[in-house]
């Protein structure tokens, strides 16, 4: 991950004391961090970049290394003069750019809804461009065959990275977990008190789950939601959750660690992708992405003789609606 671009782009205007923004086409105004030899961006180009997105008040809306990943972009034609497309074609593959495009149009020709916690008259867009495949003159099938070539190897890699960057994670927190036959990693933060669950029991549960970066991708509690840019839904209700223990109700690691808790255990999990979503990821999880729950388990409801068991909810971080349910 290159720290400093997420500086650049988490502070862009702290730069424009000693590089100014200089005038682009319409509206839009940028300035050049890294400029590499090679053909700009075209219509139909598969790009692979990094983007951080501000407000002028430098409140971040949407960070692409906070998945440690790189996000994918098919280049379309302009939908106004100085937009987002019109900025990437003034980039090849390399370089880095900070772009100020005008709110207003990208809320009418984009649709892009404008932040409440801005008053500016511009969104700030920072980008680093990994990857360019040029659509150029290839047929549609040797362009798509190009393009998932690349793709598979991006798995690849995040498939091969996963335990050194677990095992990072786990150094850089000064943590030394627990590590179960299946390979979940756990840490007790508080011991709690009497039994733990048995097979079919309801755990009553409060959880944040985050990426090895620290972004919360999915929480049961509702300050959390509140002050992680981009996932408070009011349309959820945040409430403690409850979950049949060793149902294989949720993901593989969080089924295995709630029978390890008794009542009042604060506990982190570390899961690596094969007790999570493995190879093939989620709507919001990528594939090969390990992941951290931080819980709370506030009771253990032992089964009423003659009752129905609990209908097993979804697992944490993966809704119907919009990928922050549980």
């Amino acid at each position: 991950m290159n720290k400093s671009l997420i500086m650049l782009g988490v502070a862009a205007l702290a730069f424009t004391s000693c590089k100014q923004f200089k005038k682009g086409e319409g509206d839009m105004q940028y300035i050049i961090h890294q400029d590499k030899d090679g053909e700009v961006i075209k219509e139909g180009d598969f790009v692979a970049l990094h983007a951080v997105q501000t407000t002028e008040e430098d409140s971040v809306l949407s960070n692409s290394y906070d998945y440690d990943r790189p996000m994918f972009v098919a280049q379309q034609k302009s939908a106004f003069q100085g937009d987002i497309y019109a900025a990437l074609a003034m980039l090849s593959e390399g370089d880095s750019a900070t772009f100020k495009i005008n709110l207003d149009s990208l809320q009418a020709k984009m649709n892009m809804p404008k932040p409440e916690n801005t008053k500016g008259k511009y969104m700030i867009f920072t980008f680093k461009v990994d990857k360019v495949i040029p659509k150029g003159t290839m047929t549609d099938s040797i362009f798509q065959g190009k393009v998932d070539e690349y793709l598979k190897a991006e798995v690849a890699k995040a498939k091969d990275q996963e335990a050194g960057k677990i095992s990072g994670y786990l150094a850089k927190n000064d943590l030394k977990p627990t590590v179960t036959a299946s390979g979940l990693n756990y840490v007790v933060e508080k011991e709690g008190t009497g039994a733990k669950p048995a097979v079919g029991d309801t755990v009553k549960l409060n959880y944040t789950g985050s990426f090895l970066t620290g972004k919360v991708f999915d929480t049961s509690v509702l300050e959390t939601a509140k002050k992680t840019p981009g996932l408070f839904n009011p349309m959820r209700p945040y409430e403690p959750m409850k979950v049949p223990a060793g149902v294989n109700a949720t993901i593989p690691g969080f089924d295995e660690g709630l029978l390890l808790l008794s009542k009042g255990s604060k506990v982190k999990f570390i899961i690596p992708s094969k007790l999570a979503y493995g190879e093939q990821g989620s709507q919001i999880i990528p594939p090969f992405m390990p992941l951290v729950f931080e819980m709370e388990v506030l009771d253990i409801i032992k089964p009423v003789p003659g009752s129905a068991a609990p209908a097993a909810p979804m697992a944490p971080g993966h809704s119907a609606d919009d990928g922050h349910g549980h």
